[in-house]
């Protein structure tokens, strides 16, 4: 029988992972593709709850499957796990410079209706990037998984396993959630104060791709020279990693409760202001 402190491990692993070395330059990249123009608070609220459900469905259901089905001959598949992220970091670094010339990535493409307004993201691209961002961050991130999920499975109690894997995964999707609420929230307001910084949200959004993109290319390209030629620190990723550290004490000092505070605030702030402008209109 698990005790409190398995899920109170399980949570913390959690909040962590979004923040891993590996892929944690893909946080800020999702991120920036949630501000858009043509949306208001409550509109953003949704979108980023929204993207963050796909999203984090994407990242738990490889962790799942590695977990599950891949540990036995991790070692064999996490060694082509860099040639992933050099692939990945190129591809982001691409839709990055195609933002910044003015176009929309046609994965994140509104669907919308006859009036052209927008109706919703597409899903399953979501769910993708999500996927991508756990195989970029397995390298950093499946010991601790394993330890803690994949453990109580393999001990035979599949109840307690399953939740073990639910409150990893509540972990991973408060801390993304909030930070997606935040930012959208955050962008809407300044595009609602000055519309014509729509675009230059776009193309600062593109300007991020690019910059996350080029380190996540680089982070792959770094750990093929470790894994073939032995090289040792690098200058980049260490200054790189002194941010993700910043970041990862960030989160466990703000723990599930200032983080589900934080996210519980800003929702309580949206609904307010949106039921304050309906009922004066």
């Amino acid at each position: 029988m698990l005790g409190d402190g398995a899920f109170a491990l399980a949570l913390g692993a959690g909040l962590v992972a979004a923040v891993n070395p590996c892929g944690f330059a893909l946080l800020p990249a999702y991120l920036a593709t949630l501000v858009r123009p043509d949306d208001g608070r409550a509109a953003a609220v949704g979108r980023a709850l929204r993207s963050t459900a796909a999203l984090t469905l994407g990242f738990v259901a490889v962790f799942g499957a590695f977990g599950l089905v891949v540990a036995p001959v991790a070692s064999s598949v996490q060694r082509w796990l860099p040639v992933f992220t050099l692939v990945l970091g190129v591809v982001l670094a691409a839709a990055g410079v195609w933002v910044l010339t003015g176009r929309e990535l046609p994965g994140l493409r509104l669907l919308r209706t006859g009036s052209g307004r927008p109706l919703t993201d597409r899903w399953w691209s979501v769910v993708g990037f999500g996927a991508s961002y756990a195989l970029a961050s397995l390298t950093c991130t499946i010991a601790p998984f394993l330890a803690v999920v994949v453990t109580a499975f393999r001990a035979g109690s599949v109840a307690e396993g399953v939740a073990l894997f639910a409150t990893y995964a509540a972990g991973m999707a408060l801390l993304v959630g909030t930070a997606a609420v935040v930012v959208a929230v955050a962008g809407a307001g300044v595009v609602s104060r000055a519309r014509g910084a729509g675009p230059v949200l776009a193309r600062v959004g593109g300007g991020i791709l690019v910059v996350a993109g080029l380190y996540v290319a680089w982070y792959g390209f770094w750990e093929l020279r470790v894994l073939h030629a032995g090289a040792g620190t690098d200058p980049v990723v260490e200054g790189a990693a002194a941010v993700q550290r910043w970041l990862a004490s960030a989160a466990e000092g703000l723990g599930w409760v200032g983080l589900l505070v934080v996210l519980l605030v800003v929702l309580a702030s949206v609904g307010g202001l949106t039921w304050w402008r309906r009922h004066r209109a």
